[in-house]
Order: structure tokens, then sequence, then C-alpha cells
């Protein structure tokens, strides 16, 4: 491969590089498009996505990016007769707290830029227009957030929830898709389109009129020649930036999810993806309680642990399965292809899921033999803000830091990369995903103290 002629070079074939190389192809026929990993696409990280999207977040900007997302995946639903089988039955954030001026403040700062009337509460002083998430047609389901104070309403719609619940507020456009079928889907349209994929490790990366790419492929070396260098390589991105001399302000932490097969119907199969956010003690009985306690590398599973926890149904049609994700984990580690699963995360998991929804203690020390426990890397800034833009030498972008929301925002992601790339027009807010937020201290400052409440 000598000539680098009109080539961009994707390092990494995660979901957002992979949406990063369909947007660039739609948008554009001046380059060759190459998609570089050592393994097949998506077999990675975005292998054990949580497969779930929503527009809400604690700052304007990032429920803009995210609405930019959906609108994308919905174009891709509709063009592909619904292949990514997304569904809208929402996030459901639940807390026992009735006084959440803070949770109000934090909708407000996120849909400030849209209509006011989105936000709708449901009170015994108010005749509720509230509509349950049996919206499986996404087509069919309200836009906005309905906030939830009614115990009446609550205990009728979400049975299955604990009966010491206060408030629910539930995020209506928000759901799940098939990150997999979202995937395969851009990929072949890629394709068609001209994507070259090579199978391979990139050892070195050269700059010299452009970038001379080292590949490692079958226990062969060959060199790639490319214009443009866009660095999607997920939990590894750190390793790549500083192949160009750069480094990156991102740390990994692993987060694990279980899934099983619900054999006992113990949940509804309409429930939204509904996330307990208040901190809470696993409720151990004394015996595991004294156990735990003895052993140091355990004994933090006592103490107060962190919101977040969250459950919902796991597939369509027929299937019965239920998926449980806890991002409690706080530890920065080095990345690897082998992942060190916690053994006793299934049932700490589970315990903790119990306290919102009582009827799981019925698989306490009883999960299926089936249950698959696996995990990712959250990949995350300080901030917990992508980084999305130019870095480093000219002509090399970065895709990364989406921490565990690279599936929702990966077709934004790779809509604006092609924007910048092709010298199109991009949304206002694109700068701040990049390094020019680190130019606005009080963007970071107030960014930081609410970095914790995207981690669902």
């Amino acid at each position: 491969m000598s000539s680098s002629e009109g080539r961009i070079a994707i390092i990494g074939a995660g979901i957002v590089g992979i949406a990063t190389a369909y947007y660039l192809i739609k948008q554009s026929k001046a380059y060759s498009v190459y998609l570089i990993d050592s393994h097949q696409p998506m077999t990675f990280t975005s292998a054990n996505s949580g497969e779930n999207y929503r527009n809400w977040w604690p700052h304007s900007t990032m429920t803009a990016f995210t609405n930019l997302s959906i609108d994308l995946m919905e174009e891709i639903a509709r063009e592909s007769e619904n292949r990514i089988h997304m569904t809208r039955r929402g996030y459901a954030l639940v807390t026992r707290r009735t006084e959440i001026d803070d949770l109000f403040e934090d909708l407000y700062n996120g849909y400030s830029q849209m209509d006011g009337n989105l936000i709708r509460v449901h009170d015994s002083t108010t005749v509720s227009s509230y509509q349950p998430a049996n919206f499986s047609d996404w087509t069919l389901a309200p836009d906005g957030v309905d906030i939830i104070r009614n115990k009446g309403l609550i205990q009728m719609h979400f049975p299955n929830f604990a009966m010491d619940i206060k408030t629910i507020i539930h995020i209506r456009r928000a759901g799940d898709i098939s990150s997999q079928q979202l995937g395969q889907h851009m990929i072949e349209v890629s394709q068609k389109g001209g994507l070259r994929r090579i199978t391979g490790s990139v050892r070195g990366i050269e700059m010299v009129d452009g970038f001379k790419l080292d590949i490692k492929a079958d226990g062969m070396t060959q060199t790639l020649k490319a214009d443009i260098l866009i660095n999607a390589a997920g939990p590894f991105v750190e390793k790549i930036a500083r192949m160009i001399g750069f480094k990156l302000p991102v740390q990994n932490i692993l987060q694990q999810k279980i899934a099983f097969e619900d054999k006992k119907d113990v949940l509804p199969r309409n429930l939204p993806f509904s996330v307990d956010i208040d901190s809470q003690m696993i409720n151990w009985i004394e015996e595991e309680r004294k156990v735990i306690a003895d052993d140091p590398r355990l004994a933090h599973l006592i103490e107060v642990m962190p919101g977040g926890i969250h459950c919902r149904p796991e597939g369509g049609g027929t299937s019965r399965w239920i998926k449980l994700g806890w991002a409690y984990s706080r530890e920065k580690v080095k990345p690897k292809r082998d992942l060190n699963l916690d053994d006793h995360f299934p049932e700490i998991v589970l315990r903790g899921a119990s306290r919102l929804q009582p009827s799981l203690k019925t698989y306490f020390g009883r999960l299926t033999r089936q249950m698959k426990h696996y995990g990712g890397y959250y990949t995350m800034t300080e901030e917990n803000w992508p980084l999305i833009g130019p870095i480093g030498p000219k002509g090399s972008y970065i895709v990364g830091a989406m921490s565990g929301y690279g599936t929702m925002a990966a077709c934004a992601t790779g809509y604006i990369t092609a924007r910048l790339v092709n010298g199109g027009t991009v949304p206002d807010y694109t700068s701040t995903l990049g390094f020019d937020r680190y130019a606005i201290p009080e963007l970071l400052s107030s960014l930081k103290k609410v970095s914790r409440k995207s981690l669902l």
C-alpha cells in the first residue's frame, strides 16, 4: 500500500468507529475509508453494551447531542424496517425521596433549550394524563419527562416496585436497541459504499506526509498510508494517542452486568429501563455480613453503596430474560482483552436490585446456569463528557471517552466527525465536546459536579 491519496484510517471497529465510517461514506465519496481492528467488529466493549439510549442529561449540550443521535437512529430504524429493534419504554429514575429540588434542577438544565411543557408533574393535586410504558413501537411514545409523585399512580403503573418509592422520573425519549444489528447494518451499507476492512493490530504510526501505520496481521506487518487518522480505539485510545505524541485525559474503569432467564416471570415485560438512584446498604443476612467484613477485599460491600443500579427486560417477542447492571466500581485499571470479572458480582447486583424489585429475591442463591456474566470498560474523562474532534497532528481526530454511553452516542459522533473531516456545518456545541472545553474552567467545574449522574 504505497499511495496515501484520499485515504482515511479509522482505528477501532467498535460501534463508534463503525458509525464514523458509515457517516464518512454517506456524506462524501472523496476518501477511501479503512476500518482497522485486531478483532472482528464489535467483539470487545461494544459486544457488552447495555444497548440503552436516552436524551436526558443534567446539561443541555449532552441533551442536544444525544437528541441528534436518537434522530439518526430513528432514521436508520425507518430505513431498515426497524432492523435495530428500537423500542421506547423510557427510563424510570426511581427514588424514595419527596424533596427532589436538585433533580428538578437537573431536568431543567438538561431540557433548558427545549419546550418547557415537556416536563409534566403528576401528583395528588393534578388530574393525571400519564401514559404507561407500553410502547414497543417507538413512533407512538410521548416525548419529555413525566414526574410521578402520586403513590396511587406509582402502585397502579409500577406494582413491581417496592412500596417505599415516593417519586418516579420517567424519561420518555429513551429505550433500547440492538447494538449488534445497528453496527451490522452500518457495516453492510458502508461496504457497499466502498469501506475497506483490515483485521490487524496497529503497532506504530509514523507522521511523514500524513500518517504511515504499521499493522501486524497473521504474523506479518503491512503498511497503510493515510491523509486522515481517526482514533476510535475504545479503551485503547490512550495507547493510540501516544503513538502520535499526544496524552489523553482519560481513565478506564471495568463495569459489569448480568443477564438471566426470568423463569418465574417476576418482572413485567413492559418495564422501562429502571434505575434506583438512591444509595443503599445491601441486604446481606447477618452470617453473610460477618464473612464479608472479615475479607478486606469485600469489606466495602457492607458499607453504603452508590445509587445507579439498573434493571430491564432483555430481548423482545417471547424473551424472558432480565438484564441487571450496577456501575459502582471507581477503580482505575489498565485495559486488556481478557477481563478479570468479579465472581461475587452476580449476587451483589441481584441483592442490590431487589431493593427496588423485591420479587427478585426469589433468585437469591438460585441464579440459573444459563446466567451470563459479562463486562466492559468505561473509558472516560474526569467530567465524563466524550472527546470528539481534532487531536495532536494535523489530520488526526479522536472519537472516544464515551464511558457507558457509546452505543447511544455513536451515530451523532460519527455524523459530527464526518462533517468536521469534510468541512461541513456542525452543531454549535461541537467544540465543547472536544479539547476546547479545557480552556473553559467554569464549564469543567460545573460538569465535574454532576459527572457521576451519567453512569447509568
